[in-house]
């Protein structure tokens, strides 16, 4: 698994070229290696394809970007997104960008910003142009990403012949699964995977950072408890508490159950 690094991430959205349906989860996917500083997406809101963003941005403190299409058939959303990660390089305010977008037109923006020391994630569809993927440190698909607070109840429609369309519940849902507690443990869950050594064990301080990343408004005592040690030990969690130096400072290590 790669290292966590605490860097400071700009991530540039295209619209066009990416779904909306699981922006959370994509946000969660990238606090796992460092803090988004700047949040923009590009793209011409006055077209009707991509409406559908409007609460998406609102609820992950996302900036829109306006760029009209000025010409029909030519791109200028790529155009604008390429210039602003330039200015925000140069701005010296980041230590890598993150580039959501299926097209291969940001292949020489990623190439560029490898070539000035820039850590480059790219985020997008298993259509995403080959030459794109190489361009960048890591490549995430976007496929593969779900949210830790996910529960969705309801599976695809289906139509039988003869039947109107009519939605399922999943067999394996629970109403219970809806619980707090139940949603705070499978982001606790979700956390020491990402950042568990090879016997499983992470340390709890930087799952409680990595936490904070995926969910800003997370706060233990929301839940009763003064602290996320307490918050730890009520749930499900194996605990380790190893001693470090002289002074015999406990640091406490955290993981899943096994089942």
């Amino acid at each position: 698994m790669q290292t966590l690094n605490d860097l400071r991430l700009a991530v540039l959205i295209d619209a066009d070229n990416i779904p909306y349906s699981n922006v959370k989860g994509m946000l969660e996917e990238i606090a796992k290696y460092g803090t988004p500083t700047f949040k923009r997406i590009y793209g011409d809101w006055t077209k009707p394809t991509i409406s559908g963003w409007k609460s998406v941005l609102l609820e992950n403190a996302i900036t829109p970007i306006q760029q009209y299409s000025y010409t029909k058939g030519k791109n200028s959303t790529d155009s604008a997104l390429i210039i602003d990660g330039m200015d925000i390089l140069y701005s010296g305010k980041v230590d890598g960008f993150c580039i959501v977008s299926s097209d291969s037109d940001f292949t020489r923006l990623a190439t560029r910003l490898r070539e000035a020391g820039m850590k480059v994630i790219g985020i997008g569809e298993r259509k995403t142009p080959h030459p794109f993927i190489v361009a960048c440190d890591k490549f995430i698909y976007l496929e593969i990403i779900t949210s830790s607070t996910a529960a969705p109840d309801t599976a695809p429609e289906v139509r039988k012949k003869g039947k109107p369309v009519v939605k399922k519940k999943k067999k394996t849902e629970d109403p219970e699964n809806q619980t707090p507690a139940r949603i705070v443990k499978r982001l606790i869950a979700s956390s020491i995977t990402d950042l568990a050594d090879e016997n499983g064990w992470a340390y709890l301080g930087d799952v409680g950072n990595l936490i904070l990343k995926k969910q800003p408004d997370f706060d233990p005592r929301n839940f009763g408890f003064p602290k996320l040690t307490p918050l730890i030990r009520s749930l499900d969690f194996e605990i380790d508490e190893r001693e470090s130096g002289q002074n015999h400072i406990k640091h406490i290590y955290i993981r899943n159950r096994k089942i």
